[in-house]
C-alpha cells in the first residue's frame, strides 16, 4: 500500500465520517474500516472535530462522579499472607477492582512500562506500515483494528487495539508486530504470574484453598489487549471505551500516566457513582471479570462486579 493511497483513504474516511447524521451509517463505518488506519488515521489526516460516528451521550447521565477522595482499594503484597488474602477477597467482593502494589517478586521493576513503551511506537508507525497489519480476524492469534465492536455499537470509541490470544493455544509470534514483539511476549509471562497469584489469594481469602480457581481452568484462556487512544480534538464528545464489564476471569491492567479509567461503584446505601482510577506509580489494576463472577456464584460466593469506562 503506498503512502499516497493510504493518506487518500484516510482523508476519504474522515470526510465521510464527518458528514451529516442522516448519511448511511453502515457506509460510513465501512469506509472508516476499509481505510485500515484506525482512529490514528483520522488524527493524521488533520480532523479537527470528532466525527458523528464517535459522538457519545453524556456518560454521567446514569450516575454522577464520586466525591473527592473516593478510590478503589489497595492490596499490598508486602503484608503477611493471611492479611493479603483477606484484603484481596474483600476488595473483590466489595468493589471488583483494586490496585495491587509491591508485586516486584512477580513483575520485575520497569517491565510493565516496557510493554507500554513498545506498543505505542507500533501505533505511531507510518500509516502504510500499520495498515499492513490491520484486520478484524485473530489470524494466528493476533489482530490490529479499531473498535472490536465497530459494526455493533451505537457509537464508535476513540481507540485502536492490538489483540494477542496467548491461550489456550499460543499465537504465531511472527504475526505480532516486530516493533513490540519481544516486550509483548515478556509482559504476558509476568501478567500470567500476577493472575495466578491473585487467583490463589482469592481462593485462600474465600476459604477455598489456594489452587481452587486455577484447578477450574481459570488461567487457560489468556487474551492481551493493548489499547491506544490517539489525541482527541474534542474529548468531551467521545469515549475511549464505553461502560462495560470484562468477560474473562481477571484483568491485569497496566495504565500509563495519563489515566482516564473510571469504575461505576454502588455503595452500601445503594448510591452509584463513577470513581476515577488514577494511575498509581508501581501499581497494577486488577479487575474481577464475568467468568470469575459466575464461578463465585456456583461456589455460593458473592463477588461485586462493577462497570468501567475509559
Amino acid at each position: 500500500i503506498s503512502a499516497r493511497q493510504t493518506q487518500r483513504d484516510a482523508r476519504n474516511a474522515t470526510t465521510m465520517a464527518a458528514s451529516s447524521p442522516k448519511s448511511d451509517r453502515a457506509a460510513l463505518l465501512k469506509a472508516f474500516d476499509e481505510a485500515r488506519t484506525g482512529v490514528r488515521g483520522l488524527v493524521e489526516s488533520g480532523v479537527s472535530t470528532v466525527p458523528d460516528l464517535f459522538v457519545h451521550p453524556d456518560p454521567y447521565a446514569s450516575a454522577p462522579l464520586a466525591p473527592p477522595g473516593v478510590s478503589i482499594p489497595v492490596v499490598d503484597l508486602s503484608l503477611p499472607a493471611h492479611l493479603v488474602a483477606a484484603a484481596t477477597a474483600a476488595a473483590a467482593r466489595d468493589w471488583g477492582f483494586f490496585h495491587l502494589v509491591n508485586h516486584e517478586a512477580l513483575v520485575p521493576s520497569g517491565h510493565p512500562a516496557r510493554a507500554l513503551a513498545a506498543v505505542r511506537p507500533f501505533n505511531e508507525l507510518p500509516a502504510p506500515e500499520r495498515a499492513a497489519h490491520y484486520g478484524r480476524a485473530l489470524a494466528g492469534g493476533v489482530s490490529y483494528s479499531s473498535n472490536v465492536d465497530l459494526f455493533r455499537s451505537p457509537a464508535a470509541s476513540w481507540r485502536d487495539t492490538v489483540q494477542v490470544m496467548f491461550g489456550p493455544t499460543p499465537p504465531n509470534a511472527e504475526r505480532i508486530p516486530s516493533v513490540c514483539r519481544s516486550e509483548v511476549i515478556e509482559w504476558e509471562a509476568h501478567a500470567a504470574a500476577v493472575a495466578r497469584a491473585v487467583m490463589a489469594l482469592l481462593s485462600e481469602g474465600l476459604g477455598l484453598g489456594g489452587a481452587a480457581l486455577e484447578e477450574t481452568s481459570c488461567l487457560e484462556g489468556k487474551l492481551m489487549v493493548c489499547h491506544y487512544y490517539p489525541v482527541c480534538p474534542e474529548p468531551e464528545r467521545t469515549m475511549g471505551l464505553v461502560p462495560h464489564t470484562d468477560p474473562g476471569v481477571l484483568t491485569v491492567l497496566e495504565q500509563d500516566g495519563i489515566g482516564g479509567l473510571q469504575v461505576k461503584h454502588t455503595n452500601g446505601d445503594g448510591e452509584s457513582f463513577w470513581v476515577d482510577v488514577k494511575p498509581e506509580p508501581g501499581a497494577l489494576v486488577i479487575n474481577v471479570g464475568d467468568l470469575l463472577q459466575v464461578n463465585a456464584i456456583q461456589l455460593n460466593i458473592s463477588l461485586e462486579l462493577d462497570m468501567m469506562s475509559y
